[in-house]
């Protein structure tokens, strides 16, 4: 299990399991935060704790809102609005949060969100690689 919490401790995450590859995205919200994703869905293998403050993204896709510490300020996840067509709710959570040694392995996608909403190609780098 995987674990973070925000610089205060008043907000943390857990994920089950393996999160798979981490996301790195280039779109005008997650640029400027410096999120790294692992993702799931809302209340089955990623669960959250603690009373956050919400942001919701408007503009070329208004359906998520952003989730941190109102205390630190920390990014803990995100949480769609829409819920998917099983009635789940798609969530990720920021892998910065965790202790460097838990996610370093972890290989990271580079995601298009400004321009394409495509994957580049996989290029080996680890989340350790993005410490800097």
């Amino acid at each position: 299990m995987l674990t973070g919490t925000c610089h205060c401790g008043a907000l943390n995450w857990t994920l089950e399991g393996d999160p798979g590859s981490i996301t790195a995205c280039n779109c005008t919200l997650c640029r400027r935060y410096g999120a790294l994703w692992a993702y799931d869905y809302e209340n089955e293998r990623i669960k959250v704790t603690g009373t956050s403050s919400v942001y919701t993204r408007s503009g070329k896709v208004p359906s998520l809102e952003i989730h941190f510490c109102p205390t630190c300020g920390c990014v803990v996840c995100w949480r769609g609005l829409r819920l998917e067509s099983d009635g789940r709710r798609r969530i990720a959570v920021n892998v910065r949060l965790a202790e460097p040694e838990t996610v370093a392995h972890l290989l990271i996608d580079h995601f298009d969100g400004l321009d394409t909403f495509e994957d580049f190609p996989q290029d080996g780098r680890c989340v350790k690689d993005m410490w800097f």
